[in-house]
């Protein structure tokens, strides 16, 4: 055993107690009448081979007037001293899952299973298109303040890289913002009936956009993102994680928005727009927010037509003038009832027309078999 190994042992408790019999002049046979024990219930003790327990300790401590912590901190402190060393793959399994959801993640198979860790940390490097942990998001930025990452969760990066390597290979003709605004003109028609949404990739699609839905990570609150592969291949996810007919429309028009404003486009990825918990008139939006959230709020339902009837009808709109309204303006009548709600809780800070929330119908389910989808328990089809 070399200096240094000798001089980190820990003694066991049963040392000090032979010295503390030497200093009274004590035999082990003394201490072991003190206690009212036999002498061979103390031998493993003294030899080492047995600890101290908290009874033994409290005994102890009354023979020597010492205290019983103080016996069994000597015995925890002997015991660490003995104990194996820790595989150090544990502190980088728990670097990792302190920033990201590595379990969630090996659960929808974005990463596989595996218990050596260097392997793991491979993946999670691949996945976030980087050859060092040092330059992956929010691991190295994690603390940062100010700055690209500032404002992106660890779980909105993580579902946004997802996104990224699906629609990576995904195959679109060539993109031209005219096909889009043919896109759009198209996409008016199927606000009517939920089922239409079917035709949604199909459309976008068709203008060169690559369309694809992830669901959400627990916590993240992502509705949707756009981004560029390149300054000619423009992105759209969506969670679909309200899975409501009005939501569906208004993040879709949003970030269509966004594209045609060319948001993001110069830098790719690193410019991504995450769209989080969306509130068109919330506080301090940057002026692309804006435009998108106006862009969608009309694209929804005439913003004036809405003001009109609000006006008119308020406070006692029953669900025939509602439906009413929906015809006029050719829209389902759960995108009208999202846009009066919403204008309502805005404006007269109440929610008393909750009854109408049953015309918000759910929508995920016409997207299944038509758009490229990546969880609910069914990883998308992409290389890992």
């Amino acid at each position: 055993m070399s200096i240094a190994a000798l001089l980190n042992e820990v003694p066991h408790p049963g040392e000090f107690i032979r010295d503390e019999l030497e200093s009274r002049g004590w035999a082990q046979r003394d201490l072991a009448y003190i206690l009212g024990v036999k002498e061979q219930a103390i031998n493993p003790i003294m030899s080492g081979k047995r600890g101290i327990s908290p009874d033994m300790a409290q005994s102890l401590s009354k023979a020597f007037g010492i205290s019983a912590e103080y016996f069994l901190n000597l015995q925890k402190a002997y015991e660490l001293s003995t104990a194996r060393a820790a595989d150090p793959a544990i502190e980088r399994r728990a670097k990792l899952q302190s920033v990201f959801p590595i379990r969630e993640m090996i659960k929808r198979n974005w990463f596989e299973e595996t218990q050596d860790v260097s392997l793991l940390e491979a993946q999670v490097m691949r996945f976030f298109q980087t050859n060092s942990l040092d330059q992956v998001p929010c691991l190295a930025h994690n603390a940062k303040k100010g700055g690209d990452y500032s404002e992106t969760t660890p779980l909105q990066w993580a579902w946004l890289y997802r996104v990224n390597q699906i629609a990576a290979e995904v195959v679109v003709p060539a993109y031209s913002e005219a096909k889009l605004e043919n896109a759009l003109r198209e996409l008016e028609r199927f606000l009517v009936e939920p089922e239409e949404i079917r035709h949604v990739p199909r459309v976008l699609s068709d203008a060169g956009i690559r369309f694809v839905v992830v669901e959400t990570l627990p916590n993240a609150n992502i509705d949707g993102v756009c981004f560029w592969l390149d300054k000619k291949s423009p992105v759209i996810g969506m969670t679909c994680r309200q899975d409501r007919i009005d939501n569906f429309w208004f993040v879709l028009r949003h970030e269509i928005e966004h594209l045609l404003n060319k948001d993001g486009q110069e830098d790719q990825l690193s410019s991504e727009i995450v769209d989080v918990d969306i509130d068109p008139e919330a506080a301090g939006l940057p002026q692309s927010e804006i435009l998108a959230n106006q862009a969608a709020s009309q694209f929804c339902a005439d913003q004036g037509t809405l003001d009109s009837f609000i006006l008119r009808k308020y406070p006692y709109m029953s669900e025939r003038d509602t439906l009413g309204l929906a015809r006029r303006l050719q829209r389902h009548p759960g995108i009208v009832v999202g846009q009066l709600q919403y204008k309502m809780e805005r404006q007269y800070k109440e929610n008393r027309y909750k009854w109408l929330a049953k015309h918000k119908v759910k929508i995920r389910h016409f997207l299944n078999g038509n758009v490229i989808m990546d969880g609910w328990g069914e990883p998308a089809p992409v290389s890992l």
